[in-house]
């Protein structure tokens, strides 16, 4: 009996940075591999060929409905550069009952690790002291911690309740902070079920003193919190912009840190990486992160697991169960911006 054909074209994955030694390996007991390993995605002529008999595909290939229909056999796409880009005819997918998925909960954790460190710099002032202390203009004991507070206790808001913000909330458990949430998406049972108190946009940025922004970006929400947004901040607070950069009007962002409104983090960019001249790196009270937050060897080979994982449940026949399904009412809407290599 011929072994399923599985497509793997990574790019901009590098294969070693995804599959461990016993991912690969189990990887190679489900079927039988056609591997593209070069720069840039496979070549379009070989790609074509494989279609026919493919049964699984493991990239962020083009996959239009003329490709699919030359892909009767196919089971399953997984995305292993984590994002549902509108490289695929969703619709189609659906119909024929091909999963499409995504294993991006890989970087929840290590994106929740980096949000509460960051958050807790902002709270106690911690780069903001390095930076004063270099340039010889510290100030000591407490006229050092003016306008710090501390994190015990403190009204913490999320705005997205996705992977990243499920992951965070049991590391805020220890600072017994009050937690609101925004997310158009999620249900209030659903919210609720988290201990935390589901609330509108404005409640939450108007309330918390600590904000986390984690929403994605979708075809509505582009740039959907700007100087209205940022203005019912109460001044004082600190902002953590953990998602996607393209939810916010940045340059009010930078404009808002800038006049002092609130202290600041991001780790993302409108443009990255970011340009030698981006104002975003001469903005004070701005703690910068160049997109790293999710970016552990052990994040990018947690892909790898769960991809391989859901392979071999699909290829016997049974639904996956650690990727991240594209779901017919929203995938259309997803605006995530690809990873690029430079």
């Amino acid at each position: 009996m011929a072994r399923p054909l599985i497509v793997i074209d990574p790019q901009p994955r590098g294969l070693s940075e995804i599959f461990d030694r016993a991912a690969w390996s189990r990887l190679e007991s489900l079927g039988e591999l056609a591997v593209h390993e070069g720069a840039g995605r496979m070549p379009a002529e070989r790609f074509e060929s494989l279609l026919p008999e493919t049964e699984l595909l493991i990239g962020q290939s083009d996959m239009p409905k003329a490709r699919l229909d030359r892909a009767p056999k196919l089971r399953a796409i997984i995305n292993v550069e984590t994002n549902f880009l509108q490289n695929v005819d969703y619709e189609t997918c659906f119909e024929r009952g091909i999963h499409v998925l995504a294993p991006g909960s890989a970087f929840a954790r290590p994106v929740a690790e980096m949000t509460l460190g960051l958050a807790i710099d902002l709270c106690r002032g911690v780069t903001a002291a390095d930076r004063a202390m270099r340039a010889g203009k510290e100030k000591w004991l407490l006229a050092g911690a003016e306008g710090c507070f501390s994190l015990y206790g403190a009204g913490v808001g999320l705005i997205g309740f996705g992977d990243l913000a499920r992951a965070f909330i049991p590391l805020l458990q220890p600072f017994g902070c009050a937690v609101k949430a925004y997310d158009p998406w999620i249900s209030d049972h659903f919210m609720a079920g988290f201990g935390v108190m589901p609330a509108s946009l404005e409640e939450v940025l108007s309330t918390s003193r600590v904000i986390v922004i984690f929403a994605a970006v979708t075809s509505e929400n582009q740039g959907f919190l700007g100087r209205r947004e940022f203005e019912l901040i109460k001044p004082g607070s600190v902002v953590l912009l953990m998602s996607r950069a393209g939810v916010v009007d940045f340059p009010e962002f930078l404009a808002q840190v800038e006049n002092g409104r609130f202290r600041a983090a991001t780790d993302v960019f409108p443009v990255e990486p970011a340009p030698a001249d981006d104002p975003a790196r001469k903005v004070e009270d701005l703690v910068l992160s160049p997109h790293r937050a999710g970016a552990m060897t052990d994040s990018l080979l947690e892909i790898g697991r769960q991809t391989v994982a859901d392979t071999g449940l699909i290829l016997r026949g049974l639904p996956p169960l650690s990727c991240r399904r594209a779901q017919r009412e929203t995938v259309q809407r997803s605006r995530s911006k690809p990873i690029e290599r430079r």
